[in-house]
C-alpha cells in the first residue's frame, strides 16, 4: 500500500514506472497489492523513480527483508489465484476488451449458474468453497464499475453448442448474450463452423485496452500458469489475430439470428 501511495503522490502511472525500471505491469500490480513481495533490487529501483529520501527508503528496506512470506501471499484457499487477481485488477482499469474465446462463453457475459457449472471444468479438482470464491469475482467483475466496460467478444459457435450444466442453464445463458448483444457498449460476433479453419482455434485470449498513454496487454488464460504479454511485437500479433478473427466472423446481426436458432435447438 506504502508503494501505490508513494508512486501515485509521484504522479506516476504503472505504464510509466514500467518504462523507467523494466519492471511489467503485471508484477507491478502484485506488488502493489501483496499478492507478491518484490526482491531488494526491485524495491531500490521503485524508490529510486518516486525520489524517497534515504532514512524512509531504509525504513521500507527493512521491512521488506524482515516479511515473512507467508504475510506478503495469501492463501489460495482464502483469495483468489494471484494471476487471476492481477487480471481483473487489469480489467477494472482498463477501458476496452476484445475477448476472443474458443470453448466458454466470456466470463463479463456469464450468468451466474453457468459460472458455476463452467469453473470446475477449466480447473481440476477445486474446492467448493473456491469454486464459490471464483464466482462472486466473476459476477462483481460485470457490476462494480463507474462506467460501462467496452466489450468486443467474438466466439466460436463451438462454446455456443456445447453443453454447460443443464440445458435450462445453457438456455438462460444463450438469452443472456442476446440481451447482452442489444447494449451499446457490447459488440458480439460469432464464429460458425462455416467460416472452417481460422486461426482462434489456436487457444482463447483477450486483450486488454488502456487509455491513450497506455500500451495494451495480451491475457492468456492456461491450465500451468496464465500469461501477461505486453511487448509490442506480442500485441501487435494478437491484435491481427483479432483482426482476422473480426473479419471471418458472422455480423453481430447475423451472430444474434445464429443464437436464436441454437437456443431454440436447445
Amino acid at each position: 500500500m506504502e508503494l501505490r501511495q508513494l508512486r501515485e503522490r509521484s504522479g506516476l502511472s504503472r505504464e510509466q514506472v514500467a518504462e523507467a525500471t523494466e519492471i511489467n505491469r503485471a508484477t507491478l500490480y502484485r506488488i502493489e497489492t501483496a499478492q507478491a513481495k518484490p526482491q531488494v533490487r526491485t524495491l531500490r529501483a521503485l524508490l529510486d523513480v518516486y525520489g524517497v529520501p534515504e532514512r524512509h527508503r531504509d525504513d521500507l528496506i527493512g521491512i521488506l527483508k524482515l516479511a515473512g512470506e507467508e504475510s506478503w501471499l495469501h492463501a489460495p484457499s482464502e483469495s483468489l489465484p494471484d494471476q487471476y487477481a492481477t487480471y481483473i485488477g487489469f480489467e477494472q482499469e482498463a477501458r476496452a476488451v476484445l475477448d476472443y474465446q474458443s470453448s466458454f462463453v466470456p466470463g463479463l457475459l456469464q450468468t451466474t449458474a453457468y459460472a458455476r457449472a463452467a469453473i470446475p471444468g477449466g480447473a481440476l479438482e477445486l474446492p467448493t468453497e473456491e469454486i464459490e470464491t471464483r464466482v462472486a469475482a466473476r459476477m462483481a467483475r460485470q457490476t462494480e464499475r463507474d462506467s460501462p466496460l467496452t466489450i468486443e467478444a467474438i466466439i466460436d459457435e463451438a462454446a455456443l453448442r456445447r453443453r454447460v450444466g443443464s440445458p435450462e442453464i445453457m438456455r438462460e445463458q444463450l438469452q443472456r448474450l442476446l440481451d447482452e448483444s442489444e447494449q451499446p457498449h457490447v459488440t458480439l460476433q460469432v464464429i460458425p463452423f462455416a467460416a472452417g479453419v481460422h486461426p482462434g482455434m489456436q487457444g482463447s485470449f483477450v486483450i486488454l485496452q488502456f487509455a491513450e498513454d497506455a500500451h495494451d496487454v495480451v491475457y492468456i488464460e492456461a491450465s500451468v500458469r496464465d500469461l501477461f504479454l505486453e511487448s509490442e511485437s506480442d500485441v501487435t500479433r494478437y491484435r491481427r489475430v483479432f483482426e482476422k478473427l473480426r473479419t471471418m466472423a458472422s455480423s453481430p446481426d447475423e451472430s444474434r439470428n445464429l443464437i436464436t436458432r441454437i437456443l431454440a435447438d436447445t
